[in-house]
């Protein structure tokens, strides 16, 4: 009997210890108090800074952070409001592009994205280079009925001067559909060009796009969920769909928001705080979150 019982509490541990294991996504800082609400993160001088915008009800700035979470520079982009400001972009001149894209309920018309050129980072007032607007001409309602909900976007990047947006699917009846968009970086007004679809999976809080990244080299696309991350491979030029998929299981259940690349093999997530949940800033390799998946 004594022998059963210590191998049964034995193999509780392990269970325990596997289990508790399983679910950690390595910490690389907690945000600073006053950023509660991160939804767009990049990078730049190699992964040394880290730039992190917050979404609507919050102010028109860019905050600049080192990787132990101090802000070390604030930038107000004075001719830029942030009516939902949603996701973060690098080219690789290091101009910054702000997607102000959010739309929850599928009813805006003044979508934007705006520039801030290289040079003017470094100082604290500036304003924006550029405003690249455009619109869905799918969309022929705002809003749509709630079965067709799928204008709202948290997710994009930059690449070949062409933005990539991912659609947060907000409908009736989710079945984890996001849209792929590509808008030119140019100044104006511009149709947004539909290129695919991809199913994630169907449960709203586990499958929902809420970020999306390239790698520097452009090998590597992410898209993140409050749990997951697709990652594709081996596409050609932007048809990023019909590439090798893999789904990495983050093990972990937070409010998620923003994802970049620090380079081909390493990621960075961030997630918003809610009550004592989340707030963070967080480093995984790929390989890694490939092997726990």
């Amino acid at each position: 009997m004594k022998t059963i019982k210590t191998t049964f509490f034995l193999l509780s541990l392990t269970l325990l210890f596997c289990c508790t294991t399983k679910k950690e996504l390595p910490v690389l800082f907690q945000l600073p108090k006053k950023l509660k609400e991160v939804s767009g993160i990049t990078t730049s001088d190699n992964g040394k800074s880290l730039w992190v915008i917050e979404d609507s009800g919050n102010e028109n700035k860019v905050y600049q952070l080192d990787r132990e979470g101090a802000i070390q520079h604030t930038v107000t982009v004075g001719n830029a409001t942030n009516t939902d400001w949603e996701d973060l972009t690098m080219d690789e001149h290091k101009n910054m592009y702000i997607g102000d894209f959010g739309n929850n309920d599928n009813t805006r018309k003044d979508l934007v994205i705006y520039k801030v050129n290289a040079a003017d980072l470094a100082q604290s007032e500036v304003n924006s280079s550029a405003s690249i607007h455009f619109y869905y001409p799918e969309q022929k309602a705002f809003p749509p009925k709630k079965t067709e909900l799928w204008y709202d976007v948290e997710g994009f990047f930059i690449w070949k001067d062409n933005f990539y947006l991912f659609t947060k699917n907000r409908s009736k009846g989710f079945d984890g559909t996001t849209l792929l968009y590509r808008v030119p970086n140019k100044a104006g007004n511009h149709k947004a060009e539909l290129l695919g679809s991809f199913k994630t999976c169907d449960i709203y809080n586990h499958c929902a796009v809420t970020s999306a990244a390239i790698s520097p080299d452009g090998k590597h696309m992410v898209l993140l969920s409050h749990t997951k991350v697709w990652l594709f491979e081996d596409f050609k030029n932007d048809d990023f769909f019909n590439g090798k998929v893999t789904r990495l299981e983050l093990n972990h259940m937070s409010q998620k928001e923003a994802i970049t690349f620090t380079d081909k093999d390493t990621l960075i997530i961030a997630d918003e705080k809610a009550k004592k949940n989340g707030g963070k800033v967080y480093e995984v390799a790929i390989k890694t979150l490939k092997t726990k998946s």
